[in-house]
């Protein structure tokens, strides 16, 4: 007997807002007969395939401030990593940490618009090194 993860949920203070972030971010949509809006306190977004679902929570004010124990780490479909960083950049995100290497590997820690971190690595380059 096994598990597979149905989806992964995120604690939010504006669930809407972040799931709007997010839905840029990965090109992900909603559901079109349960259209996410403002004041919802359970927001969903999917892959366009629906392979993968992010659910946003709304949370009281002042919950979960300590630092994330699990981030996403993104690898950009069409350009490089920095060209993703600067598009994300521009969408809101603010960057944390820069731990590119001079090789090319490595990979740039940003926020979303609530904080949390997550991590821009190179394009896949067909390697078994989830960091390169």
């Amino acid at each position: 007997m096994t598990c597979r993860i149905s989806h992964t949920t995120v604690d939010a203070t504006d669930a809407y807002a972040q799931s709007v972030w997010w839905s840029r971010v990965l090109d992900f949509i909603e559901d079109p007969d349960d259209p996410n809006e403002p004041g919802h306190e359970l927001c969903p977004i999917m892959s366009r395939d629906r392979s993968q679902v992010l659910l946003f929570i709304a949370v009281p004010d002042g919950q979960k401030k300590l630092k994330n124990r699990l981030h996403f780490d993104l690898r950009p479909v069409d350009g490089t990593r920095d060209q993703e960083v600067q598009r994300l950049l521009e969408l809101g995100a603010s960057q944390a940490g820069d731990f590119r290497r001079t090789d090319g590997r490595g990979w740039i820690t940003l926020t979303d618009p609530e904080g949390n971190e997550f991590c821009v690595l190179p394009p896949d380059q067909a390697t078994s090194n989830p960091i390169s």
